[in-house]
């Protein structure tokens, strides 16, 4: 039976250096013990996966997987979120970024040192048999998002062609092994939308393994259709982070935040079930479309304990998984093809 895989669950939110939170043998009991099937694990954290090993040595894929299968769990994805978001940095955002990558690196040193990481995470996932690698784009020209000042003709094209020129090596290496690079469209990366996915798939050829990680609840803060997003774009979606949010515009506060903490925006992230994602079209959408990958929560809420969250997460993720129908519902008032029939119902002689 066809059917979206899951629960599973993002570990990046989780970690942290207590128990049973503080490495991977002990979150994931505490993970299967909610009802969880499945973990997508953050590359970039050395508490879950040693990165160069995984790598370079199938053997120890096959040992991270066996101790997993023992808590009942498989892996659903390697992200790279991270090292993504770095592969592109205008210099604005170089400090604020900075714990994300190494000490001392120019633009260069941090494109190569990227690059590096993007491509270790993609032969990982080959030596782990996964199928696609969750990233985000990086951003040469976000701070160019608002058209004010006016942008320079030509500005936005020239960033996503040098876009595009970084991400190359690491598409070409995703495509040889037959895995897909699944972008987040999200603020603060210059892919963020379905307009911006197109003009990156535009200068990329309509590269096959540029494709997309489903995530609501960012289309929720932009006030994009997230439902007719699937409709448009769901050939490209091999990913899933189901994940909530709400929209409360006042007249103190919109789209923009005012700077505001996330407890005081109008657009906020909220644990599963307290947003405002219509998830049972979401699910219903993504089967309809024919996506067989794994259902990931990503939780960040601003209300609820991460505890509540997890626990609730899998619960909510597992009753909204459809079994896809292989046979109609009214296949039992069908009847064999009879043409005479037919055009006697028609009215035709």
């Amino acid at each position: 039976m066809r059917a979206i895989k899951g629960p599973g669950i993002f570990l990046a939110q989780f970690l942290r250096d207590e128990e049973p939170y503080n490495n991977l043998t002990n979150i994931s009991k505490w993970v299967a013990g909610l009802g969880y099937k499945g973990v997508q694990i953050p590359t970039w954290d050395s508490r879950v996966i040693d990165l160069d090993k995984a790598a370079k040595s199938k053997d120890y894929c096959d040992e991270l997987k066996g101790m997993l299968k023992k808590t009942g769990l498989d892996i659903s994805e390697l992200a790279a979120h991270l090292q993504g978001q770095v592969l592109a940095i205008h210099p604005a955002y170089e400090t604020a970024f900075g714990p994300f990558y190494p000490d001392g690196l120019n633009d260069a040193a941090r494109v190569e040192w990227a690059t590096a990481e993007l491509i270790k995470s993609v032969k990982a996932s080959a030596n782990l048999g996964l199928k696609t690698v969750p990233v985000l784009s990086g951003a040469l020209a976000w701070h160019m998002m608002y058209p004010w000042p006016q942008r320079p003709a030509g500005l936005i094209e020239m960033a996503f062609q040098e876009l595009y020129r970084r991400w190359k090596p690491v598409l070409d290496t995703a495509r040889d092994q037959d895995i897909t690079i699944t972008y987040e469209l999200h603020p603060g990366s210059d892919i963020y939308d379905g307009a911006t996915f197109e003009m990156f798939l535009d200068v990329a050829d309509e590269h096959e393994a540029a494709c997309l990680i489903y995530d609501p609840s960012h289309f929720v803060l932009q006030q994009l259709d997230y439902l007719d997003f699937i409709k448009l774009y769901g050939d490209r979606i091999k990913a899933f982070h189901v994940k909530d949010a709400e929209f409360r515009p006042t007249g103190r506060v919109g789209v923009y935040g005012g700077y505001q903490p996330w407890a005081k925006r109008a657009g906020r992230f909220r644990s599963l079930g307290d947003g405002q994602v219509d998830f049972t079209q979401v699910f219903t959408l993504l089967t309809e479309a024919g996506y067989i990958g794994w259902a990931v929560l990503e939780w960040e809420c601003c209300v609820k304990s991460p505890e509540q969250g997890a626990a609730e997460g899998a619960l909510f993720i597992a009753g909204h998984i459809i079994e896809a129908a292989e046979v109609a519902f009214d296949d039992f008032a069908d009847g064999k093809t009879d043409d005479e029939q037919n055009r006697k119902i028609l009215g035709l002689s």
